[in-house]
């Protein structure tokens, strides 16, 4: 039986249409309300006109040490899904490879703790995070 889920956004602006506050809920959440973000990348393929359409926002309080860390999760998690539509381990660890490169520059990777388990415990899934927020809020 198929069924429709539904992703919302939220974006609230200032005067000059900065992103002030972000926030999403998903159909899939159980009805946990809007969920509070910083910053977002939404992707969009279209396979007709084989390109791109991409929706790139952050909230103008963002820190670059934020913004950083940000990125140098979204890299490895490109990897990841990567190598999961495509079973291409090479290239999927060519993109991880480029994510430790990109989080050496910002002062993200280098130390001694294990790579994949540093990002792995950085790396949010937004169900169990709008599951989270719900009990919270209904406490």
């Amino acid at each position: 039986m198929s069924r429709t889920a539904e992703i919302r956004l939220t974006v609230d602006l200032d005067d000059d249409n900065v992103p002030t506050e972000i926030f999403w809920e998903a159909s899939e959440a159980q009805g946990s309300g809007p969920t509070p973000c910083q910053s977002m990348m939404l992707s969009l393929w279209d396979t007709e006109q084989k390109s791109i359409a991409v929706i790139d926002l952050w909230a103008k309080d963002t820190t670059v040490d934020d913004m950083n860390l940000y990125f140098y999760q979204a890299i490895h998690k490109m990897a990841d899904t990567y190598y999961k539509a495509t079973h291409n381990q090479d290239v999927s660890k060519l993109i991880h490879e480029f994510g430790e490169g990109f989080g050496g520059k910002v002062g993200l990777a280098g130390n001694t703790e294990d790579v994949t388990t540093r990002r792995e415990k950085n790396i949010v899934d937004l169900i169990s995070l709008a599951k989270d927020n719900q009990s919270r809020s209904a406490k």
